[in-house]
């Protein structure tokens, strides 16, 4: 049923537990394709160099720091883990992979490392609710 998994990660303790229910349902699934999307924010051009550079290797590693705990989280499953690290919104990035991975299910956490926005449910589960080519499994 769900054999095509997408885990959305931002590094909040939601994903952290978001991860850990995506690895039980590839586990449960016998899942054959697993993704862990990192999103992170654009980097305004007026930065300049060196400042762009030194913005754009400090998201980098944030990211990848990120990518490293959720695959920790995740832990082993029946598949091979992939990773995507894609600059840009949150949701539209995840929506992106989605679709062009043709993902069965999108499993993300409620809320993110946000503000007030979205005090329920995060503006970017909200977003990638309303626009995702598959189910959405959102965990609190």
């Amino acid at each position: 049923m769900f054999e095509n998994i997408l885990l959305a990660v931002d590094g909040s303790e939601h994903a952290l537990r978001a991860a850990r229910t995506a690895a039980d349902l590839a586990r449960a699934m016998n899942a054959k394709e697993f993704w862990i999307v990192v999103a992170y924010d654009f980097i305004p051009p007026y930065l300049g160099e060196p400042n762009m550079q030194f913005a754009i290797n400090a998201r980098m590693e944030e990211a990848k720091t990120i990518l490293d705990h959720a695959i920790k989280a995740v832990e082993k499953i029946p598949c091979e883990i992939h990773t995507e690290l894609i600059e840009g919104s949150d949701a539209e990035a995840i929506i992106k992979v989605a679709t062009t991975r043709k993902s069965d299910v999108i499993v993300m956490g409620s809320r993110g490392r946000g503000t007030l926005a979205g005090l329920l449910l995060g503006s970017t589960s909200q977003k990638v609710v309303a626009h995702a080519p598959c189910p959405v499994l959102i965990v609190r």
